[in-house]
């Protein structure tokens, strides 16, 4: 076949130097049908390997942007008492520094303390392990102490302990920094949250962006809400804590009130965490009668927090029923560790808003 048959059967002329384009192949064709669906799930394996790969990063944003959705509610009260937006951002923002460096501060002075009493009562270990009849005995049988030097003079031990430090500084330095990225996205997610909850009202189609602005506002609402009132539960824990660790002569009350205070956010078990941890320092640090007086304190505390706080702080906020609190709190732990169950109960007070709103009046239509 010449080039000029091949030209004619092909069509080509001025419009169509190449020839004449076929007829379009419908949705329902086969090659069609089975193009999309190999793209949707190569699509679908990338956007999973880069969630995967940036999980860490994922994560900062979305407890920032719940850290502005929760703080929203007390920048809101401060622009209604007449300061712009900018200085509520600013005051709100200061006093969670604020919180930051006194969670921290108040947790140094134990930690050297204890320390300090434990580089001091070395060499008194070391001096009663030495007057020891029986391990006198076994280091002449076995040479304990020889084979003890020995090792902690190997080059093996010395990598060890090296490579011990080692982690444990990147792990506190990837920590600060993480806290501090999350504080700082924090401060831009609140000062620009009305732009950014109207950039993505503007994505809904005209006709229904009313409706999707108002379902929006109650979703932030709501979790804004939660998120206010579990700071709230955890401000009371603190200071009840405090003023009761105060009373009874715990030491370290205000670290421990702290320590409380942000286990308390934690749904479930952050309260029985902190109360652990309590009633651990106070048998440590006094004595078994302390212990059991912190016990019997937290049992009380956490009737009157469950039948009397909670109701009246959470009220309207979130409304789910408690079996799915259990179970989101369980599945955002099994997902995202702590940070999941933290996020997983405004999570579902917001699927569930969805749900009765959109998706079964729509169901009563078909």
């Amino acid at each position: 076949m010449d080039l000029e048959q091949r030209r004619r059967e092909a069509g080509v002329d001025q419009r169509f130097p190449f020839g004449r384009p076929g007829q379009p192949l419908g949705r329902a064709h086969p090659f069609v049908f089975g193009f999309t669906a190999a793209l949707g799930v190569i699509t679908a394996w990338l956007l999973v390997q880069a969630a995967t790969s940036a999980r860490s990063t994922i994560v900062m944003i979305v407890v920032a942007l719940f850290l502005a959705i929760g703080l929203n509610p007390a920048v809101e009260r401060l622009r209604r008492l007449g300061l712009p937006r900018g200085l509520a951002v600013g005051t709100v923002f200061i006093g969670v520094l604020l919180f930051f460096a006194g969670f921290v501060a108040s947790l140094v002075q134990p930690v050297t303390e204890q320390v300090n009493e434990l580089r001091e009562s070395i060499p008194q270990f070391v001096t009663q392990l030495q007057n020891n009849e029986q391990l006198a005995e076994w280091d002449k049988r076995y040479k304990l102490l020889e084979r003890a030097e020995t090792f902690v003079n190997s080059a093996d031990f010395q990598q060890q302990v090296t490579d011990a430090a080692t982690g444990i500084g990147r792990v506190a330095i990837n920590g600060a920094v993480q806290t501090l990225t999350i504080l700082i996205l924090t401060l831009y997610f609140l000062g620009s949250l009305p732009q950014i909850k109207t950039f993505f009202y503007k994505l809904a189609p005209r006709t229904r962006r009313a409706r999707v602005a108002l379902l929006g506002d109650e979703i932030l609402d709501r979790i804004g809400g939660y998120v206010a009132g579990q700071f709230m539960i955890g401000f009371i824990a603190g200071v009840a804590s405090y003023l009761f660790l105060s009373i009874v002569g715990v030491k370290y009350a205000l670290a421990l009130s702290l320590i409380v205070s942000v286990t308390a956010l934690i749904p479930l078990v952050g309260a029985t965490i902190g109360a652990v941890v309590v009633c651990l320092i106070a048998f440590l640090t006094g004595s078994a009668t302390d212990a059991i007086i912190c016990v019997i304190f937290y049992v009380a505390y956490q009737q009157v927090e469950n039948y009397l706080i909670y109701p009246r702080v959470m009220k309207r906020t979130v409304d789910v029923q408690p079996a799915v609190t259990i179970v989101a709190a369980l599945v955002g732990a099994a997902l995202l560790g702590v940070v999941g169950a933290l996020l997983a109960i405004p999570t579902a007070a917001a699927v569930s808003l969805l749900i009765r709103e959109v998706v079964l009046p729509r169901q009563e239509t078909l």
